[in-house]
Formats: structure tokens, sequence, C-alpha cells
């Protein structure tokens, strides 16, 4: 009994796969592009205060301040694409469903941990791959991004812009720009970062997004129904010792017998 506890608590430690590197390059990737772009923007959205003015002239002034921010938002455009890029060939060439999108389970699993968190009942719901709060963040940041990248192009190429469409659209494009990054900074600042970081069973630092892996006990509290899924896969292409055992015992009475 003793032996098979130990057992099972050392494979509870193992580690498994949960990312893979092109899924820790992309989250690197729009992590540094948006540090850079808050460090950059947020003097120019409050230009007035002293820690901005303070802050400009330690980037270079407002000239290189800006460049800087511009040349980010390009990376943040480059990450957009190659998230498409990668949602493209996940579905078209290896033929997989899109994990990601909103099911009426993951609305259901939202009002089972409430239940849950609030004493009602006793048990969490089983999650996936992503539970439902990842998601949720996950198309809020595909439409902060889209906002973003639209109104900072827009504000880029004013006149451009104007030459096709009505010349209101330029403040409009400069409030949606502003807001929306004031929002988007308050949402990692609150929401992610306790939900991935900072919070009781993952404080004070949550190293998957960076190596890739979790433990095997991680997988099974948190994502019970992927860990179920890894251990049919993993049986199914398993052959039982006690089956490998009887088999050479059978060969060597098939090889006496011939002998």
């Amino acid at each position: 009994m003793e032996r098979s506890e130990q057992i099972a608590a050392k494979r509870g430690k193992e580690s498994v796969v949960r990312f893979k590197a092109s899924q820790i390059f992309e989250h690197s990737l729009i992590m540094v592009a948006f540090t850079v772009l808050v460090i950059t923007g947020l003097p120019q959205r409050f230009p007035d205060n002293s820690w901005s003015q303070s802050l400009i002239q330690n980037l270079g002034g407002i000239y290189t301040t800006r460049l800087i921010h511009r040349g980010f938002g390009f990376v943040l455009v480059f990450g957009a694409v190659y998230h498409i890029g990668f949602i493209l060939s996940h579905v078209f060439r290896r033929k997989r469903p899109l994990s990601m999108m909103l099911t009426f389970r993951d609305f259901r699993d939202a009002i089972v941990t409430l239940r849950y968190d609030l004493g009602l009942i006793d048990q969490q719901p089983q999650l996936g791959h992503y539970d439902f709060r990842q998601k949720f963040e996950y198309w809020g940041m595909v439409f902060g991004c889209t906002v973003m990248i639209l109104s900072g192009l827009i504000l880029m190429y004013p006149i451009v812009v104007t030459r096709l469409l009505p010349g209101q659209l330029i403040p409009a494009a400069k409030a949606m720009h502003g807001y929306e990054g004031l929002l988007a900074l308050l949402i990692i600042l609150i929401w992610h970062l306790y939900g991935a970081h900072f919070g009781p069973e993952k404080f004070p630092f949550d190293s998957s997004i960076f190596t890739g892996r979790i433990s095997r006990e991680r997988m099974q509290r948190e994502h019970s129904l992927e860990y179920q899924e890894m251990l049919n896969a993993e049986a199914s292409t398993t052959v039982p010792q006690e089956t490998q055992d009887q088999g050479g015992v059978e060969t060597r009475e098939e090889a006496e017998g011939k002998s």
C-alpha cells in the first residue's frame, strides 16, 4: 500500500506538456508588445501629469516615444497575424476543432463555479484544456486588440483615412484608442495577473506559459477532463506488463515444444 502511494505521489509530480513552443512564443511576443505599448502610451494619454512628462523625457522625448509606440504597435499587428495563421493551420491543415470557442457548457461551468465559491455545492465543475475564464479573457483580448489595431492605424494615417471616410472618425478613433488601452491595462492588472499568478493556488508565479509544462497533479485538479483524456490515450498506447510477461512465457514454451 505504501509502495502504491509513493508511486502515485511521484507520478503526480511528473510534468506534462500543456503549451507548445509556438504558443509560448506568441504569448511572450504579445506580453512584451503590450508592456512597451503601455509604457509609451499612457504618458501620451495623460500628457499634463508630471510623471508623464518625466517618463517621456527619459524615453528620449515625445518624438522617440511615439516612434517606439508605433513600432511595437506593428509588433502587435504581427502577433495578431501570426495568431490568425496559427488558427488556420490548426483547423484546415491539422483538422482540429477550435478549442477557444465558447459553448453552452462554459456558461454552465461559470454558474457551477460561482455556486461552489459561495459554498452552495461541494464539487467544482470538470474542466477541459481551457476553462471558461480563459475563454472569456481570450475573446476580450480579441475584441480589444481589434479596436486598438484599427484605431491605431486610423491615428497613424489620418490623411489616408479621411480621403475615404468622414473626418469625425479621427477624434472618435483617438477616444477609442485611449479608453480601450486603459481598459486593457486594468483587465491585465485586476483579472489576468490574479487568475494566472496571484491566486491562492498559483501564488507567487505560474511558470507554465513560459516552460510549457505543468504537473500531473495540477492538471488533474484544474483540467480534469483533459487529464482523463490523457490517461485514456496513454492506456490505449501502452501494453499491460502482465500481457507482455504472459506472451514471453508462451513464446518460450512454444520454442521448447518445437525443439
